[in-house]
């Protein structure tokens, strides 16, 4: 079927990703937690440029290709392989771990900790250390819209092979890296 992705208030998602945020977000409203949208649906050529301005950085300073990489890799993906080109996954409110450990951060985190998946929303990128998963480091801030996202994270794996991935600096060492199996797939268990 064909996607359509819904633009409202600066954000751009699936329309039942949509309904269901702006239902999280009225919710939360409702216990004095302001939720937004900071990111969303990012196409292939945005998602090429943070990489390749990343890229770009990182080699002035010196880094290997391997090293680059890794390091653009703790929080980025690479272009195709990002969960954000689907049209189900957000970032909410700020994109700083630190954000959300105190204050009203905190608060919105401890809500959305507690109701986020009554709306349908998984943090896909939790702590490592507690999950023993592979891929990014935990962000807070990323949460994914199940019902869709979990079809699509299978799907990917059956539809997309290393020789699609390319396109941008870098690119033929996505494999290497495990970009499918340890980044797409190294996701919060919860939110398979």
């Amino acid at each position: 079927s064909d996607i359509h992705i819904t633009k409202n208030e600066n954000f751009q998602l699936l329309p039942e990703v949509a309904e269901s945020f702006k239902l999280m977000k009225k919710a939360a409203l409702n216990n004095g937690i302001n939720i937004k949208v900071v990111s969303s649906f990012r196409s292939f050529t945005r998602q090429k440029q943070i990489w390749n301005n990343k890229f770009i950085k990182n080699d002035s300073l010196g880094y290997s290709i391997h090293e680059n990489i890794k390091k653009i890799m703790e929080y980025s993906t690479i272009p195709g392989t990002s969960r954000h080109h689907w049209g189900t996954d957000i970032d909410i409110n700020n994109l700083n771990n630190s954000y959300f450990e105190s204050g009203r951060g905190l608060k919105e985190y401890n809500w959305l900790t507690k109701n986020a998946g009554d709306y349908g929303f998984c943090q896909v990128y939790s702590d490592k250390k507690i999950e023993n998963r592979t891929g990014y480091e935990m962000e807070k801030w990323h949460w994914s819209y199940i019902p869709i996202a979990a079809e699509y994270t299978k799907k990917y794996s059956e539809l997309i092979s290393y020789d699609k991935i390319n396109g941008f600096m870098g690119c033929k060492h996505a494999k290497e890296i495990g970009a499918i199996e340890n980044y797409v797939n190294g996701i919060n268990t919860e939110c398979q």
